[in-house]
């Protein structure tokens, strides 16, 4: 049965191989397990209902991945633009997360009618790479920007905007460790480095009374807690002209993550064909969209293809197999509800530190002796941990990059989208600025 779904001997693989690469791709992504929670529980949000809907969408979207496009790709809640959800969105600009989940649950709509009608392509292709490249170290700035100070080592400060924090407090020495851990654990290639340095993290937490021994190892989130957030998005509220920009940001990243993630791990695999394409892209990008909807409508933000997979087909994973497995391996993590509970705010920091280095990388493929290339993508990049904002980094991007290359004698490398996008970002400022 699994050979004929799977047809795992003309990808060279066999079921050992395939759950053994489902398990390493499960524990290298398995920390989204204990930093989502955490971070959207910020917003008033029922932990235990986030955890839920972080482990049921990731498991329904990676479930779909492999059993319906059978590609070893897996998917959940991602990194960055959960930070977007909650510090933006929620508490920078003062929506609640209800209204929050209504942008998500219309931009997870859009997104696979975008795939439905083949206009993903058209819309990623007329983006500049400076643009794109800007916006993921951006990215990565903010949540580790947001990491440091969750952990206490960046504090509020009225004269310097921001300052050192007091290095002796204890929750501070707990975040110094897990950054030191998970470091040395990256850099030595661990599998899960950043999962066991968060464990390692919250015992030392314990052990310095910083967080409390759970009551339980067993456990699930009650169904009381879970309805807390079940089909509780504003679809109504979100649909102003004060969200599209919002909605716009869910879906422009979700579109150039999950695309650029899967081209990345497809080429790493060898499933690109001599055009460079990938068969049945649809289906993969489909896997995201009903991953974003169905995630929205259980309470989490937006559901996208994890980078982590590349840890699983570097094992051997080349069917959905893998998929499979991890999906399994999410539903059964909502065993250990009362461990996951018991990680603390200041284990989970150094993942967002260590996550945000790691997406710097992209910043070599940035073509620094083209000054206009180079200026738009640096204040799309700086501008979003400066402004604890996104979008506003995006925003600066796309109206900078067209006015620069215009005036640089380049216009005809602007396209119309990106003329648009600019046209629209300006009468944000004019319109919609406080």
């Amino acid at each position: 049965m699994l050979e004929s779904l799977f047809k795992l001997s003309a990808r060279k693989s066999n079921v050992r191989q395939e759950c053994t690469a489902g398990i390493t791709t499960f524990v290298t992504m398995g920390y989204i397990i204990f930093v989502n929670p955490s971070m959207l529980s910020s917003t008033g949000m029922n932990f235990n209902a986030v955890l839920f809907a972080t482990c049921v969408s990731a498991a329904i979207a990676t479930l779909l991945m492999g059993l319906y496009a059978n590609y070893p790709f897996a998917l959940a809640p991602g990194m960055g633009i959960n930070a977007y959800f909650t510090y933006g969105v929620v508490l920078g600009m003062g929506y609640d997360w209800q209204t929050a989940l209504g942008a998500v649950f219309i931009s997870g709509i859009a997104f696979i009618i975008l795939t439905l009608v083949r206009a993903r392509e058209l819309i990623m292709n007329s983006i500049p790479m400076g643009i794109k490249i800007g916006t993921v170290t951006g990215i990565g700035l903010f949540i580790a920007f947001i990491g440091l100070k969750n952990a206490g080592i960046i504090v509020e400060n009225p004269a310097t905007l921001v300052s050192l924090g007091n290095l002796t407090n204890a929750p501070v020495l707990v975040s110094i460790f897990g950054i030191l851990a998970i470091s040395v654990l990256v850099a030595r290639k661990i599998r899960g480095a950043i999962l066991w340095g968060i464990l390692a993290s919250t015992i030392l937490a314990i052990m310095m009374g910083v967080s409390q021994v759970p009551d339980s190892v067993f456990g699930t989130p009650s169904l009381s807690d879970v309805s807390t957030t079940f089909l509780q998005m504003d679809i109504k509220a979100a649909i102003t002209i004060g969200l599209l920009e919002i909605i716009f940001v869910f879906l422009f990243v979700d579109i150039f993550d999950s695309i650029g993630t899967i081209t990345g791990l497809s080429k790493q695999a060898g499933y690109l064909d001599e055009n460079g394409k990938l068969p049945n892209a649809d289906k993969t990008l489909m896997a995201d969209g009903v991953g974003t909807t169905v995630g929205a409508c259980l309470g989490t933000s937006t559901v996208t293809a994890y980078i982590e997979s590349a840890s699983g087909i570097a094992e051997g994973g080349r069917t959905g197999l893998t998929a499979v497995v991890v999906g399994i391996c999410f539903l059964l993590a909502l065993l250990f509800t009362p461990i996951i509970g018991a990680v603390p705010a200041v284990a989970t920091a150094p993942a967002l530190i260590i996550v945000g280095a790691m997406m710097l990388q992209n910043i070599t493929d940035l073509k620094f002796k083209d000054m206009s290339e180079v200026i738009p993508a640096f204040l799309t990049m700086i501008m979003m941990p400066l402004t604890f904002s996104i979008a506003t980094g995006l925003a600066f991007g796309f109206i900078s990059y067209p006015i620069i290359k215009t005036l640089s004698g380049k216009v005809r490398e602007v396209s119309f989208m990106v003329w648009l996008l600019a046209a629209l970002f300006v009468l944000r400022f004019i319109f919609l600025s406080e």
